[in-house]
C-alpha cells in the first residue's frame, strides 16, 4: 500500500510541476500571443476598409460635367 501512495505522490509532483511550468510559458508568450491577433485583425480591418471606401468615395463625390459654360473674360486694371 505504500507504494501506491508513493507513486501518487511522484505523480502529484509531475502534474504540479508540469502545471506551474505551463503557466508560467504561457504567461511569457501572452504578448506574442496578442500581437499575433492583433497583427490579424489590423489586416482584416484593412481588408474590409480598402472594399469600403471606393465605394464610399464614388457615393460622396458629385458626377463631373460632361460640358462646359462660356469662357469668363478676364479684367485687366
Amino acid at each position: 500500500m505504500q507504494k501506491v501512495f508513493n507513486l501518487m505522490a511522484a505523480a502529484s509532483f509531475v502534474m504540479s510541476g508540469a502545471m506551474v511550468v505551463g503557466g508560467v510559458m504561457v504567461y511569457t508568450r501572452i504578448p506574442s500571443i496578442t500581437q499575433h491577433y492583433i497583427d490579424q485583425l489590423k489586416g482584416e480591418l484593412t481588408g474590409m476598409i480598402a472594399e469600403m471606401v471606393p465605394s464610399q468615395i464614388d457615393q460622396a463625390l458629385p458626377k463631373l460635367p460632361t460640358t462646359t459654360g462660356p469662357a469668363v473674360p478676364f479684367n485687366l486694371p
